[in-house]
């Protein structure tokens, strides 16, 4: 096993040498031998996403179907478990992808998630994120070309193992949920785009903040959003066939109008209360109408009127099938007239009606409610928002350590709740 100083050297050895010396590490970090490779893949995550890059050059061919060590390597330099498929370069520290936004004139994409992104038991949103938007190739494409990219765990991820009793066991996370930053190259945060979406709306999202990034009419973004999606929701709801009854109209665009003497201490999510000023630009109370005219059942009919955006890619599907039968039966099934009979074609098709769901909820309840915090508070620091995006909307604050799994008035007829410290 290479020690931490012989891997310091062969960084140092490499980074300050040609293109060509990246990608003879490229080679080495596929190699058999464990440690010639762990040096290998330090190095070019040392070298940041040109060292990726090396990476996927030199080993094109076999990321269509990855074998176990190029699969491992790519996840390392790249820190995203199933890289292959996205061939994504995350930074892991805030202030190295500041530095780099700066060098570059671009904004940071920084994901919130429990658990950490380069594991197979990341929280289960970050698992579809990897799915439904990293897989995509126009996602993926976009994010290389206009963000630099950053994760950080919010938390451990909790995980539940249920034991058969015959040697077989099933090993899953059980909650939590994740949430994309964009933030400007100084730092200022722009947008927070909170759960899973379908790829054309998170590509949406993404342009819209980005191209807001790129100004300073941060409260003009916020009120024309929120406007947006005060009349997206309302006509989705007519088209659903859902009677608005009694709901006034909607709320006129009031930019540039002074909002000082219009504020009303309403609900906000996680039945908080908060003081929110009255904006023109949907105001909580027309959020709160319109929720209440908002069934499980009108959710699903919204749902379907956007089913269209949120099918998924064909890199996608391939990757769904790889983490479904694994590789190698995927391959064998891939092309076959079995595949139109899989019963992984009704898992799909699920998938997507739950991802257009998904979007909606998010973007309608989720999505508003950041848009309102960022226009009262438009110089907020990230951690505060986002410690209230967790407390609020995910309802997962760090006051509880237990995520809400243990109820101090819920009698478990255990010692101690079943509780192990």
């Amino acid at each position: 096993m290479h020690s931490p100083l012989a891997i310091g050297i062969l960084v140092l050895a490499f980074l300050g040498r040609p293109q060509s010396s990246l990608e003879d590490l490229a080679e080495r970090a596929a190699a058999e031998d464990p440690a010639f490779a762990a040096a290998a893949i330090e190095a070019l995550r040392a070298a940041g996403p040109e060292g990726l890059a090396a990476f996927v050059a030199v080993h094109r061919a076999e990321l269509a179907s990855p074998g176990t060590r190029v699969a491992a390597a790519i996840d390392a330099i790249g820190m995203q478990k199933d890289n292959y498929a996205s061939r994504l370069y995350w930074f892991t520290d805030l202030a190295h992808a500041h530095a780099r936004a700066a060098a570059e004139g671009k904004p940071i994409l920084s994901l919130r998630l429990l658990g950490n992104l380069h594991e197979e038991l990341s929280c289960a949103n970050s698992r579809f994120f990897r799915t439904v938007l990293y897989a995509d190739p126009e996602v993926a494409g976009f994010l290389r070309d206009n963000f630099v990219l950053h994760w950080q765990s919010e938390r451990p991820v909790p995980k539940i193992t249920i034991d058969m009793g015959d040697g077989r066991s099933i090993v899953r996370t059980i909650t939590g949920n994740s949430i994309h930053y964009v933030l400007a190259a100084d730092g200022r945060v722009v947008d927070g785009i909170p759960g899973l979406y379908g790829a054309r709306a998170f590509l949406e999202r993404l342009g819209d903040a980005r191209d807001a990034a790129a100004g300073d009419a941060s409260s003009a973004f916020h009120e024309r959003r929120l406007a947006e999606i005060e009349l997206e929701w309302r006509n989705d709801l007519a088209q659903a066939g859902i009677d608005l009854g009694a709901l006034p109209g909607p709320t006129a665009a009031t930019a540039g109008e002074d909002t000082g003497a219009a504020a009303a201490a309403l609900r906000a999510f996680g039945k908080s209360k908060v003081e929110a000023p009255v904006l023109g630009a949907m105001s909580v109370a027309a959020e709160e109408l319109l929720s209440r005219a908002t069934s499980d059942e009108a959710w699903s009919r919204i749902a379907a009127l956007h089913a269209g955006g949120a099918k998924l890619s064909q890199a996608s599907i391939r990757l769904l099938r790889n983490k479904t039968l694994g590789a190698e039966a995927a391959n064998r099934l891939a092309g076959s007239k079995a595949l139109v009979e899989n019963p992984l074609v009704r898992t799909v098709a699920a998938f997507e009606r739950s991802i257009a769901e998904d979007t909606v909820r998010n973007e309608y309840r989720f999505h508003a409610a950041i848009h309102r915090w960022l226009l009262a508070t438009p110089d907020v620091r990230l951690e505060t928002l986002n410690d209230r995006v967790y407390a609020e909307l995910f309802l997962t604050p760090r006051s509880d350590p237990w995520l809400g799994l243990v109820p101090v008035d819920t009698y478990s007829a255990l010692d101690r709740g079943g509780v192990v410290e």
